[in-house]
């Protein structure tokens, strides 16, 4: 019963990826390509929402679901690792149509071409596990 909160908020997020067109290809190619608005809308309203969210957060000092106090750490200011893992994400997005999210979505739309996309997402996620500590950040 704990992870039917989760299972549903998957399913949710599926519903609302999906109805938005964020799961789109066309949509997404458009976005880069600087055609249309429609995905800078979805991007931004996240980004929003985000923000609210951990102003909340900090504001009324909200527990996670174990109880425990939600703490944010400083991050190191660095430009250049932002711009480097940015454009790389940016590049596999834009190759495969898909980000991280979505590609779930559309596993579940039935579209099995996307395991392509996720086996290399994992595998690369893998790679970088394994040479995170020889590369600066």
């Amino acid at each position: 019963m704990k992870t039917l909160k989760y299972i549903a908020a998957g399913i949710l997020f599926g519903i609302t990826m999906s109805k938005s067109e964020a799961i789109s290809w066309f949509r997404i190619q458009e976005m880069f390509r600087f055609q249309s608005f429609h995905m800078y809308g979805i991007i931004g309203t996240a980004v929003c929402m985000g923000i609210i969210a951990v102003w909340l957060i900090k504001k009324f000092q909200i527990k996670d679901s174990t109880g425990q106090q939600i703490i944010f750490k400083e991050k190191e200011k660095s430009f250049t690792r932002y711009l480097i893992g940015g454009t790389i994400f940016g590049l596999g997005w834009a190759l495969t149509g898909s980000c991280p999210g979505p590609m779930f979505v559309n596993l579940g739309y039935g579209y099995l071409s996307i395991l392509i996309v996720i086996a290399g997402s994992i595998a690369g996620t893998y790679i970088y596990g394994l040479v995170k500590d020889k590369i600066p950040h």
